[in-house]
């Protein structure tokens, strides 16, 4: 369902800026509705006007339109990005397969690694696409863990183990290392 609804939302935001791209080209072109087709935009007078001595606000102006028009190529382009997947394809042996949903193992890895000694907390997020997932993870250490260790830890049983449980042939992960902020102690 969420599928479906991200396509509507899309979709009609495609229809909308195609609309306002076509408002904006009729407005500057002046053939609508701007006092009828023989009516230019700016009249002679105006375009011949000097726009330095009214002072910085039209450059201000100007600035702040640019601006918008940047944020919203932004946020168009943010619309266009994929989504993480929702679920990973589970062989089940019989040819079939079964969905695993991708929060769950989020949450499982993220819980296994937690359980390692030296890391504070972990942040999983799931890539790829259904067939072929991939990992990114966050290991916080605490400032005693060794980062080899915690490493070595998350390479081998965690990711065999999420790997042998979802049936998946290959898990790539990229494993990112940060170190908690503490505060110094005190000597006395």
């Amino acid at each position: 369902m969420t599928g479906t609804l991200g396509a509507v939302n899309r979709i009609l935001l495609a229809l909308t800026g195609l609309a306002l791209l076509a408002t904006g080209m009729a407005v500057l072109t002046a053939s609508w509705p701007l006092g009828g087709r023989h009516e230019p935009l700016l009249t002679a007078q105006t375009r011949s006007r000097s726009w330095h001595a009214d002072g910085w606000w039209w450059w201000a102006l100007c600035a702040g339109l640019a601006l918008a028009v940047l944020l919203a190529l932004w946020w168009f382009v943010a619309q266009l990005r994929r989504p993480r997947p929702a679920s990973v394809a589970v062989d089940t042996g019989d040819g079939a397969f079964a969905l695993l949903r991708g929060r769950a193992l989020e949450e499982a890895v993220a819980a296994e690694a937690e359980a390692l000694d030296g890391v504070a907390g972990c942040r999983v997020v799931l890539r790829g696409t259904r067939g072929a997932p991939a990992l990114r993870i966050t290991l916080e250490l605490e400032p005693y863990a060794v980062p080899a260790d915690a490493l070595a830890g998350l390479a081998g049983p965690v990711l065999t183990h999420a790997r042998s449980s979802a049936g998946l042939p290959a898990l790539p992960a990229e494993a990112r290392l940060r170190v908690t902020s503490h505060r110094a102690r005190r000597v006395t």
